[in-house]
Order: structure tokens, then sequence, then C-alpha cells
């Protein structure tokens, strides 16, 4: 008979926190998305949130999400996916899953794709309707990469000890 805690939390809820928490470096002013890459037996492979490229300042690329297509973040981020992708330096991610607070765009499903991750659990699928979401769900599909949304609990965690 064991007295262990029986309201420990779930790997999904565990690496989901750790994304969402990997996505809070992100210095974006309006998305914050994160990502962490999972082994198969539950090992934390590598983690990425979106920013700029290493040596391309944050405080001399622009933020801006409209306006002069030069002066907007979008020919400049990198997408937390590719991020975590990019971070890793173990080797192959053949098998993996990726916790994600954002459902992958087509750019970022290709690398996902490439990099040999089988399985996507997602938190938000705000811009599903989108051509670039539709394309990367076509993909994933044609692959055979599973994707499912995160469940959500409704569990609070906080730092207490």
């Amino acid at each position: 008979m064991s007295d262990k805690r029986l309201d420990y939390i779930s790997w999904d809820e565990y690496f989901m926190g750790v994304a969402v928490l990997s996505g809070m470096r992100s210095k974006d002013p309006n998305t914050q998305v994160g990502a962490c890459i999972v082994s198969q037996d539950n090992k934390i492979l590598s983690m990425g949130y979106n920013g700029f490229p290493n040596g391309c300042s944050d405080d001399e690329f622009p933020w801006a999400r409209v306006g002069d297509p030069l002066e907007n973040k979008y020919f400049y981020t990198t997408h937390s996916e590719l991020n975590a992708i990019l971070n890793y330096r173990g080797g192959s991610l053949e098998g993996s899953k990726l916790y994600v607070s954002l459902f992958p765009c087509n750019e970022c499903a290709k690398a996902i794709i490439q990099s040999g991750i089988k399985t996507i659990i997602y938190d938000s699928d705000k811009y599903e309707n989108t051509p670039s979401v539709i394309a990367s769900k076509r993909m994933l599909r044609a692959a055979g990469v599973e994707f499912r949304q995160y469940e959500h609990t409704g569990r609070e965690i906080s730092m207490t000890l």
C-alpha cells in the first residue's frame, strides 16, 4: 500500500506547460508561441519560442504586423516549432512528439514532417480557417503525422511548494 500523491499532473499538462512557459520568452508584443519536443519515453529533447534568429537584434528588427513588408516581423521571425527543431543537438527526432501552444503554419509543418516528428499536441487553433493552416493540416495528414488538440483539465498550476 502506498501513500503517494494522486493529484499529480499528466504528461500532457507537464509538456504543454513547458511549451507555454517557453513562449513567455518571446519578445513579440502580439504573439507568444512556445514549443516543446518530447521523446517517445517522455524526455524533453528541445524547446523553442518565436523570435528573431541569433545575431538579429530584437531592438533593431521590426515587431510590427502591418505596413511596409520589409518593416514587419513576418520576414524576420522564426516560429517556435522551427526554433525547437533547430535547437535540438542530439541527432534524430524520428518518432518524437511536439507540444505547441498554436497550431503550426504550413512552413513549420514542412520542417515537422522532414524532422520525423510523428505527433503534434497543440493548444490553440485560432487560425484554422487560414490557407496556411489548411495547407499545414493537408500535408501533415498526407505524411502520417498525427495531431490532436490539448484537453484542458481546468487545473491551476502555481509555484507554491
